[in-house]
């Protein structure tokens, strides 16, 4: 009997998938689910190419938590639906909701999607299918874009990490990815990285690793798992960080107050301009959450002060990135898990909607002054160009650069791309 060409026949596919699966977390297939294994005897496909491919360098994913009111922000309502304040009109010729008088001035940098629509009206499983594309399961983590991104482009820096996630810990960022690929909390801009310093000195720390590696290193020998070397890179990547030199990045105190101030001496204000230093120095996908928006009472109040605040720091944000020249190399993504709904309900508030809401992108190749899709008279059902959340993450990672068709098999086994088969709109690139 010819024991090897018995063998041949699954070694080689078996071998690979193994070997990447243990080495890099996944295995990579190109194509399609349906013809996974075909892509291993085909040749190279071409690279993607159109509208804005890659011309993002960096994400700034900036998060509204609770169900951002579309109404009454970037789909603005005459009539009976109409929110607290006036509609603002705009020199790129729309209209903003009356609280955002300063992105106002700033409309020829943006382009809004209007006609957003989801399958849940849940804040957690809707949080979570706007950052991935995906439905919640008990049985697999999915990843955001910015451990997509490190795992097409590799790491975005040498010793910093390639993301980063402010005002909030991470939630199912690195996904079915090594843990490495997981963002770095920030959980107080003005406070910056914390617990960075050692109170040993270089030497004492070095004696300390030392030390270290030799009693994990039996450990490490004889249990040979995916687990166990996370783990250890999860030290490595720690150490990394706490002797880098531009640790600095992670300060604002070199940002002149008068920034400071026009960002809003606030968590998301101070977050947004953290997140523009962050750009600045290198690091790929930042993401900055603000939570305040589950407006079921008291709408006016409480968009006098969560609504001015987002104002107040994204108008601030497009005008830094485009002083310092990154707005071009830069997607700046606002986005929340649903709507709110048109009619004002007994409390004074808007309650969950999930049917129609908007999202908006600038930067990184994003036409300005420009609006996709739209809502009916009432901001009730999408009437022109329905966007999923599917749609929307594979237009970010279109910007990015990042194969948006290529399958990706998980430890599991299981295929997964980025923004689960959404397509890119085009129509939003310049």
């Amino acid at each position: 009997m010819n024991l090897q060409n018995q063998l041949d026949p699954i070694t080689r596919r078996a071998f690979c998938e193994r070997w990447a699966q243990t080495a890099l977390g996944v295995t990579v297939l190109h194509g399609t689910a349906g013809s996974l294994f075909a892509a291993e005897a085909a040749k190279p496909s071409a690279a993607p190419s159109g509208p804005g491919y890659g011309k993002a360098k960096n994400v700034i994913f900036l998060q509204m938590m609770g169900g951002m009111t579309h109404i009454d922000t970037l789909d603005p309502k005459d009539g009976p639906t109409q929110g607290p304040k006036k509609p603002l009109g705009t020199k790129a010729g729309f209209q903003l909701g009356g609280i955002m008088e300063n992105l106002a001035k700033n409309a020829d940098k943006i382009s809004i999607i209007r006609s957003m629509t989801s399958k849940t009206g849940v804040h957690a499983a809707g949080q979570y299918v706007i950052r991935s594309g995906y439905e919640q399961r008990g049985t697999i983590k999915h990843p955001n874009i910015g451990a997509w991104a490190q795992h097409f482009k590799g790491s975005s820096h040498k010793t910093l990490p390639s993301s980063v996630c402010v005002n909030r810990q991470p939630q199912n960022g690195n996904g079915f990815f090594p843990t490495s690929y997981s963002p770095l909390p920030i959980l107080d801009p003005d406070a910056g990285l914390q617990y960075a310093e050692s109170d040993a000195s270089p030497e004492s720390l070095i004696k300390r690793l030392v030390l270290l590696d030799q009693i994990d290193a039996g450990f490490r020998d004889r249990f040979q798992t995916t687990e166990v070397k996370a783990y250890t890179q999860f030290y490595d990547k720690t150490m990394s960080i706490m002797t880098s030199t531009d640790l600095e990045a992670f300060q604002l105190t070199d940002e002149p107050d008068a920034l400071k101030e026009k960002y809003g001496r606030n968590k998301f204000g101070q977050g947004c301009l953290l997140a523009c230093r962050l750009v600045e120095k290198g690091i790929r996908y930042i993401e900055v959450a603000k939570g305040g928006w589950d407006m079921h009472n008291n709408i006016d109040d409480a968009l006098d002060e969560h609504g001015a605040e987002l104002d107040v720091a994204l108008s601030a944000l497009l005008d830094d990135l485009k002083e310092r020249g990154l707005l071009e190399s830069t997607l700046v993504v606002l986005c929340s898990e649903f709507g709110r709904g048109p009619k004002i309900n007994g409390n004074g508030g808007r309650d969950h909607h999930p049917k129609v809401f908007s999202t908006l992108l600038a930067g990184g190749g994003i036409k300005g002054g420009f609006i996709y899709g739209s809502s009916d008279k009432e901001g009730m059902a999408v009437a022109d160009k329905q966007t999923s959340p599917q749609d929307f993450l594979s237009t970010i990672g279109w910007s990015l650069g990042l194969p948006v068709d290529e399958v990706v098999m998980s430890p599991s086994n299981r295929p997964f791309t980025v923004g689960d088969k959404g397509k890119p709109v085009m129509d939003l690139f310049a």
